[in-house]
């Protein structure tokens, strides 16, 4: 059919993880999209959390600053991601879009979502050993990756073993690069992996 959204009746998200909610619709000659609006329906009434117009793409719910976005270049495709579920995003989610036709009149549909964000059984990160003494010719290039399995978020962190027993840290990145090994980076390394 003409301009008609499609959606789902319902999206099971995981706690701190993304989302999709899918809002889609063909694009068809002699239509622009004016307004896209994502709203979400709680206990209180609804709240307008992501607006696109002609002045840009605005955030209106603090809860979801930086955590919310819909596709730019994919025209058709208004779906919202969230990132980062918390708890309180669960809820009724409503993707209205107003398109323009040639003739100046404007068309509204919309579609809605229900969103139910679950936990999930939190475990410790359980790091993957690579494999011990590696050793490497001076001036190679090298990388140490760190892999646990977990609930997310997982950080990582590396620490080199200095002398006195203790540690220096030398990355908050799951993978420890060298451009070009030199006979000075010989020693122990050792990897941190810290969910909630």
């Amino acid at each position: 059919a003409l301009l008609d959204l499609s959606g789902v009746q319902e999206i099971k998200g995981t706690w701190m993880r993304s989302t999709t909610l899918p809002c889609t619709y063909m694009p068809s000659e002699g239509f622009t999209q004016q307004t896209l609006i994502w709203s979400m329906e709680r206990d209180y009434g609804t709240s307008t959390i992501f607006r696109r117009d002609d002045s840009g793409d605005h955030v209106l719910l603090s809860q979801f600053r930086d955590r919310v976005s819909v596709p730019k270049h994919s025209p058709g495709d208004a779906s919202l991601l969230i990132e980062n579920l918390e708890i309180p995003d669960s809820g009724h989610y409503t993707c209205q879009v107003i398109w323009r036709s040639k003739n100046n009149s404007l068309i509204t549909k919309e579609v809605t979502t229900t969103v139910k964000v679950v936990k999930v059984a939190a475990t410790k990160p359980v790091i993957r050993a690579s494999e011990p003494g590696l050793t490497f010719p001076p001036g190679a290039r090298a990388s140490l990756t760190c892999v646990a399995n977990g609930s997310p978020p997982i950080s990582y962190r590396w620490f080199r073993s200095i002398p006195g027993g203790k540690a220096l840290l030398l990355s908050s990145q799951a993978e420890l690069a060298w451009d070009s090994l030199q006979p000075s980076d010989t020693g122990k390394y050792y990897c941190e992996a810290e969910n909630r």
